[in-house]
């Protein structure tokens, strides 16, 4: 029976329990081998704290864990050092003093250990003589591995919580502060490091946090260590076989449909111009150890903090998503409120979808079927508040009508989704607002259906078609219209072709042409014409 290690950060319980590893350590090593101070940028559960307990046995000097892994055959020493281990996990930092009492209790741990104490001293500078104690009892240099550096700062970003009633400072500056005064430590102690590890979900400005610390070497997007976190294809086919199986035996479909589905659903992540796919671990762990597929890794989190990020913002998704951008925009530049983009790729709701090389820039969209059905509807329920409880239970009964070509019912659902948004959603003072809000939620609605083929803003020959929306069955083609008519929607359709591409195509195709009224804030025209294809 397969063991899979879901929830399971310690390297040491994953090999002594004989929980299921694809095998990193070749790349562990290489990571030692030629660097000293490094920074890692990646989504929530995607094994970076896995990754930090593995480098921590393997400083510690415990070969045994090690037993048949690459790294077997490569180390040959086998050092022990002294290891700091920092995780920040676990602690709510919304509360004003967390962050200084963590490190505090960090830092007398390991005075009372080394004994050694700076009276008086900041914690950076305490902290500093300890490696510096540390180093000359051991005779060994220190290494220090710092978890998810950036929680005391995301908890708090943009929450305008103070330090105290009515002082005015902001715990997100104070914490801010706090690992600024602490991170200096390595350029002071840099004698007595062997070995650097920052991991995080973002990368701040460098100036704001790392301030007078030795710059580590960033390797979010170096080719070389793109598949340090995550399960590419190579590795789920090689490691996962029996599992792959076993769910296509309980969802009765063939081997090669369950890969396709896992792959819609799990796959999708690119983190360097080579654009090798890299699987969600989370969520495919427990597609295998379920055998289901569900949304099990955008549900284990709510990225509220995007949320209030997006509010500060004029542009949307439909403006975020399938762009080319140069990697300043989004990996190099400060992510700040006025520039979500950096923190929603940097996350894991956006990834690499194609490289330019001649170009250097980047096309970020959505990486998968699970992040983009579950962020999107989040952002819908966000930016139109429908009084519904749930936005995802439309979203089922209007893929049911499309797949089984309910016209009229489709309009139905489109009304009375606008007429659950609140008028105080709905008014728009002037027409820019109007146009956007349209638009917007258009763009929403339809890449909150988008379990089929969906095309918002396709361009064709002939022009720029609103939506296309494609089934087993059925070819959608709609053209929206603000404060015109559906008849004039339907026109546009037949006079720039829209359809053209579908004439050899079996399917059912229909044409719909739908106005919707800024007065009244929701569809009043909808004309549909059914088009004979595959002749």
């Amino acid at each position: 029976m397969i063991k899979y290690p879901i929830g399971i950060q310690s390297f040491a319980q994953l090999r002594e329990d004989g929980y299921v590893y694809v095998d990193k350590t070749e790349l562990v090593y290489r990571l030692v081998s030629e660097g000293k101070i490094y920074f890692l940028s990646r989504p929530r559960r995607f094994g970076k704290s896995l990754l930090v307990s593995t480098l921590k046995n393997y400083f510690l000097g415990n070969k045994e864990l090690f037993h048949g892994l690459a790294i077997e055959g490569l180390e040959k020493e086998w050092k022990k050092y002294q290891v700091f281990h920092i995780d920040f996990n676990g602690s709510n930092f919304t509360v004003p003093g967390t962050l200084e009492q963590k490190l505090e209790s960090f830092v007398e741990t390991w005075e009372r250990e080394y004994e050694c104490s700076m009276s008086g001293a900041d914690i950076g500078t305490r902290f500093a003589y300890v490696l510096q104690r540390a180093h000359e009892r051991s005779g060994r240099r220190c290494v220090v591995l710092i978890d998810e550096y950036d929680k005391p700062i995301l908890d708090v970003l943009d929450t305008n919580i103070q330090v105290q009633a009515g002082n005015g400072r902001l715990l997100e500056d104070s914490n801010r502060d706090a690992l600024k005064g602490f991170y200096s430590v390595f350029k002071a102690a840099d004698d007595h490091l062997q070995f650097v590890l920052l991991t995080g979900v973002t990368k701040f400005a460098q100036v704001s946090v790392f301030s007078g610390f030795n710059q580590p070497a960033d390797i979010s997007m170096d080719p070389r260590y793109e598949a340090l976190c995550g399960i590419t294809q190579d590795e789920l086919e090689r490691c996962f076989p029996e599992s792959i199986k076993g769910l296509a035996e309980a969802r009765r479909m063939s081997e090669y449909e369950v890969k396709e589905m896992l792959k819609r659903y799990y796959d999708g992540y690119h983190f360097s111009e080579n654009m090798t796919d890299i699987y969600n671990p989370f969520s495919l762990l427990n597609a295998f150890a379920s055998r289901s597929i569900r949304d099990f890794w955008f549900s284990s989190g709510t990225p509220t903090y995007l949320i209030r990020l997006l509010n500060h913002t004029n542009e949307g998704l439909d403006e975020l998503t399938g762009r080319y951008y140069d990697p300043q925009e989004f990996v190099d530049y400060k992510a700040t409120v006025e520039k979500p983009l950096p923190m929603i790729y940097q996350s894991g709701y956006l990834t690499i979808k194609d490289y330019k090389l001649s170009r250097g820039t980047f096309l970020l969209d959505f990486p998968n079927n699970e992040v983009k059905k579950g962020f999107v509807s989040l952002v819908a329920s966000d930016y139109l508040r429908p009084r519904r409880e749930s936005v995802n239970s439309w979203v089922q009964e209007f893929v049911d009508t499309l797949e089984n070509g309910n016209l009229d019912l489709l309009n139905k659902l489109l009304i009375s989704f606008f007429a659950d948004i609140p008028y105080s959603m709905r008014r728009k003072d002037n027409e820019r607002e109007r146009e956007r809000y349209f638009h917007y939620t258009f763009y929403l609605i339809f890449r909150l259906v988008s379990v089929y083929a969906t095309y918002t803003e396709k361009q064709q020959s002939e022009g720029r078609v609103d939506c296309i929306v494609e089934t087993p069955k059925f070819i959608y083609i709609f053209e929206f219209k603000l404060d015109g008519t559906a008849d004039e929607a339907l026109r546009q359709i037949e006079e720039k072709g829209y359809a053209r591409p579908y004439e050899s195509d079996s399917r059912r195709l229909y044409e719909i042409g739908v106005n919707f009224s800024s007065q009244s804030g929701t569809i009043d025209g909808w004309a549909v014409k059914e088009k004979t294809t595959g002749d």
